[in-house]
């Protein structure tokens, strides 16, 4: 698996359906002016953007360790403050920010617990912590019908279902390790359109994230296989996808 891949391909993989989200996701984080907000694990910068919006750009900061993911926010986001750093260990000071806030990042923590403290040690007592992740295990994510397709042809092959966070209970569960009080749990559901089943196909081949991995990684005609395993679980073009995601906002 890999995010080392240019801006451009990530948003063309993933970030169809981050930009949404992060809409609904900066809404529910209650970010109002006056405060200070840290997007943590920020990727090209679909919900730093929308803190600035809300909060103004000398009130955001942000942090990745992809470079080219740090070079896109920094351009798309003039003012704010966007450091390269282990999303694990945070290069900002104790209660630096009021919301510290990581959409997408949670699962591919190396140690989700750790890294929620992580986040609860920069926003410091009274701060707040929220956390969103795409709802993989439920298969109600934006790749659900990608994963469901592989396991038709490889049933050995558990896709992200498995990953920490992506079921009903995960972040709470999670969050409530790591020592913090949760304070909210929402669904967050977006709707992306796909004028055909190209447009839904091709950024999978761009080798971002797991999906991108799996899809890289096939020998012989197994992509083409996929591919077709595809376009037979999906509507007739243009189809809508709605993908869900888990979202929580808690406390130290």
């Amino acid at each position: 698996m890999s995010f080392e891949v240019s801006a451009q391909a990530y948003d063309r993989f993933m970030g169809r359906y981050s930009e949404p989200l992060a809409d609904l996701f900066a809404q529910a984080s209650g970010a109002e002016p006056g405060h200070r907000a840290l997007d943590v694990g920020c990727g090209p910068g679909a919900l730093t953007a929308r803190l600035v919006e809300r909060l103004g750009a000398a009130q955001v900061a942000a942090v990745d360790p992809v470079p080219a993911f740090v070079d896109a926010t920094a351009a798309r986001c003039p003012g704010s403050l966007v450091r390269r750093g282990d999303v694990s260990l945070l290069p900002f000071d104790d209660a630096a920010y009021d919301l510290v806030l990581g959409q997408l990042v949670v699962q591919f923590m190396p140690d989700p617990v750790a890294g929620l403290r992580e986040m609860a040690r920069v926003a410091g007592p009274g701060g707040t912590i929220g956390a969103c992740v795409w709802d993989h295990a439920g298969d109600s994510g934006p790749v659900s019908a990608f994963w469901g397709a592989v396991r038709a042809l490889e049933p050995d092959v558990h896709g992200e279902a498995g990953l920490p966070g992506t079921a009903k209970d995960d972040l709470p569960r999670l969050a409530e390790a790591a020592g913090l009080r949760v304070t909210s749990a929402e669904r967050l559901t977006v709707r992306v359109r796909h004028e055909s089943f190209e447009d839904w196909w091709e950024p999978y081949t761009l080798g971002v994230g797991p999906a991108g991995a799996h899809v890289a990684s096939c020998r012989g005609d197994t992509a083409e296989r996929l591919r077709e395993e595809c376009r037979r679980r999906l509507p007739d073009e243009p189809f809508d996808v709605h993908a869900t995601a888990w979202s929580i906002l808690a406390r130290a």
